[in-house]
């Protein structure tokens, strides 16, 4: 038995310690890496494996070398006595085990991001579907139909926005928002990296006339600046009605304006005026839910050159939102209210499941009891959301319903920058974009959408990485008492992808 130990060549303690430290760090920067990138939603077909099979032989080369140790430990050549040797074997069993517990550490601890989502992303406090659907929604239809301002088009009071639709599910979805009686759907090219408008053209078919379309001036990577050229503009719209599948959209926006040089930018309304005549587009909307949401509205108002507008609408808004809606309806505007839910933090601040439920849909009819709103849009991801969702077509609110308002008025004071007012940015040093800093984490936190939220903060020029050791003089600052400091600090560990 002594010569067949022998066989085995001799590991010693330093030499299997360092090939540990080197398959943790293998671990971290090579499968840690790759596996980051596969959640972000890279292509797999196109990661490198090198690395992986790397960090792999380094795996198994740590696991046989602590077998053999652990074996020439057990060697009774190599013991003094059985309690010794006993000892030494059982540390060798450690070492094995210790090894594989620190390289899965490594590998997780380089996605420590994504942890703090997964189980949310799993479980049924995301705001998008009730545990258990009521009984009297199921199969709930649009009841009310209002007129689109001068489009003259008679849309569906809740309609369909398209953030989440992709793919296969989505296009399920949007073919039964169709058959529910859903008429105006919302899209982008940068929504779902074009997946929307490639889900949405294959639901539309055989009922394009019937709908009224809307998307924007933008691409897969995101909106189109101001100053670009009007080829640009209209390569977007053909790029769009390729995707889409039709020779037409009824609406294109303006998307997400926050500053007059893009509301007003020449190139685009000379590329709007070529569309129309060429029959490719029908009417001029923007979009906005920033900051400078009300200038952007007044100008547009002023310009008289806007069909359709999208505004963030929900209660507790702008201060002079509704007299802005009633502006823009005198000159016959319609009028689309979108982040109607106010942050969709009611799944986890209300006390019981039935009012988190019956948030959305007060929500909904406080949105809708302004009769110069035409429709809201609000993101489907599921079946069940056009029972939760269309159950509130038609309604207004009630006593109950105000009551649920007011608790999660309460609830949220302190989190959710829902004025976008802006107050707080020149009070930031460092010129960070508080608002979208704080809007993408909603995104994360609260609408599911942990892999958009972190691309977009991905592309801010400014982090929220320089907030650490600021004199945070913001703090103070939110007209609704946010800790500004605290929650994009927070923000930044949540999105930033390293």
């Amino acid at each position: 038995m002594a010569n067949s130990a022998s066989r085995f060549p001799r590991v010693t303690g330093p030499v299997l310690s360092a090939l540990w430290l080197v398959t943790f760090v293998l671990g971290y920067f090579a499968i840690g890496s790759w596996l980051a990138e596969a959640i972000e939603g890279q292509d797999r077909s196109r990661l490198a494996v090198g690395p992986l099979v790397v960090a792999g032989l380094a795996l198994v080369t740590s696991l046989a070398m602590s077998v053999l140790w652990a074996r020439g430990l057990e060697s009774p050549a190599s013991s003094e006595g059985a309690s010794p040797t006993r000892r030494r074997f059982l540390l060798g069993t450690a070492t094995v085990f210790g090894g594989l517990v620190g390289t899965v550490a490594a590998v997780l601890g380089r996605n420590s991001g994504w942890l703090t989502v997964t189980g949310p992303a799993l479980s049924p406090s995301l705001p998008f579907e009730a545990d258990t659907p009521e009984t009297a929604w199921q199969g709930a239809r649009v009841r009310e139909y209002r007129r689109l301002g001068r489009t003259d088009f008679q849309v569906s009071d809740i309609s369909l926005g398209s953030g989440r639709i992709k793919e296969e599910q989505g296009e399920r979805v949007a073919r039964a928002a169709i058959e529910r009686g859903i008429n105006y759907f919302d899209t982008a090219p940068d929504y779902s990296e074009a997946g929307s408008e490639t889900a949405l053209g294959k639901a539309i078919q055989g009922h394009r006339d019937k709908m009224f379309l809307a998307t924007k001036f933008c691409t897969p990577q995101g909106n189109l600046p101001a100053g670009t050229s009007v080829a640009h503009y209209m390569e977007a719209i053909d790029e769009s009605l390729r995707r889409l599948r039709t020779d037409y959209v009824d609406l294109v926006h303006i998307h997400s304006c926050d500053t007059l040089e893009r509301l007003l930018d020449e190139n685009a309304h000379e590329a709007f005026d070529r569309l129309k005549e060429q029959g490719k587009v029908r009417f001029l909307g923007f979009s906005s839910h920033t900051p400078n949401l009300e200038a952007v509205a007044d100008a547009a108002i002023e310009s008289n050159r806007f069909d359709v507008m999208m505004l963030a609408y929900h209660h507790g808004a702008w201060p002079r939102l509704a007299e802005v809606i009633e502006r823009a309806r005198k000159i016959d505007m319609g009028i689309v209210a979108m982040k109607t839910l106010k942050g969709a933090y009611h799944r986890g601040l209300l006390d019981n499941r039935a009012e988190a439920d019956s948030y959305t849909q007060a929500a909904f009819k406080w949105v809708l009891n302004n009769s110069d709103v035409s429709c809201l849009v609000i993101s489907f991801r599921d079946m069940s959301n056009l029972d939760e969702y269309l159950y509130a077509s038609g309604q207004r609110p009630s006593s109950p319903d105000y009551a649920i308002l007011r608790k999660y008025e309460e609830r949220i004071a302190g989190v959710h920058c829902y004025a976008h007012c802006g107050d707080c940015l020149d009070a930031c040093p460092e010129g960070l974009p508080i608002d979208d800093v704080l809007r993408y984490r909603m995104y994360f936190e609260n609408y599911g959408e942990e892999k958009e939220a972190m691309r977009l903060y991905a592309k801010l020029e400014k982090q929220a990485d320089v907030c650490v050791g600021c004199s945070a003089p913001c703090n103070g600052v939110c007209p609704v008492g946010i800790t500004i400091q605290q929650r994009t600090t927070e923000a930044h560990r949540l999105l930033a992808l390293v």
